[in-house]
């Protein structure tokens, strides 16, 4: 009983987390710059990476896992967990897109294929954990 009423507060901040957190990746990956290279660096020009890239851009595969895990949790138990992957996707390509007409941002495909890793990854674990835990 008591693990009910703590998973259904968790629920109820999970939501507001992942909305939160879809919109400071909107914010960040619109924004003509570097956001955290001003902050670290001072120089927006310069884009701070986390590990070396494996191929596909690693900071956008873990940017990607965070933010598709919190939507998948968070909408798991619902009739909105088709329309939260849907979304999932489709803003996983459509703001790597949108660097085309940035200025100072440049369309990559290895962030593309990154960004598209990062939400079949968690997809793939949602997926296994629910057909066999």
């Amino acid at each position: 009983q008591i693990n009910k009423i703590i998973m259904k507060y968790i629920k109820k901040l999970l939501i507001p987390a992942f909305h939160t957190a879809n919109l400071i990746l909107i914010i960040f990956y619109l924004y003509p710059g570097s956001v955290f290279g001003y902050f670290l660096y001072g120089d927006t020009s310069i884009q701070p990476q986390i590990t070396r890239d494996f191929i596909i851009s690693s900071n956008h595969v873990y940017v990607f896992i965070v933010l598709s895990a919190l939507g998948i949790i968070a909408y798991q138990d619902t009739r909105k967990i088709k329309i939260v992957t849907i979304y999932l996707f489709l803003s996983s390509i459509v703001l790597e897109l949108a660097h085309i007409v940035i200025p100072v941002r440049a369309f990559e495909w290895t962030d593309l294929f990154g960004n598209i890793a990062g939400v079949i990854f968690v997809i793939i674990i949602y997926k296994v954990k629910d057909k066999y835990v």
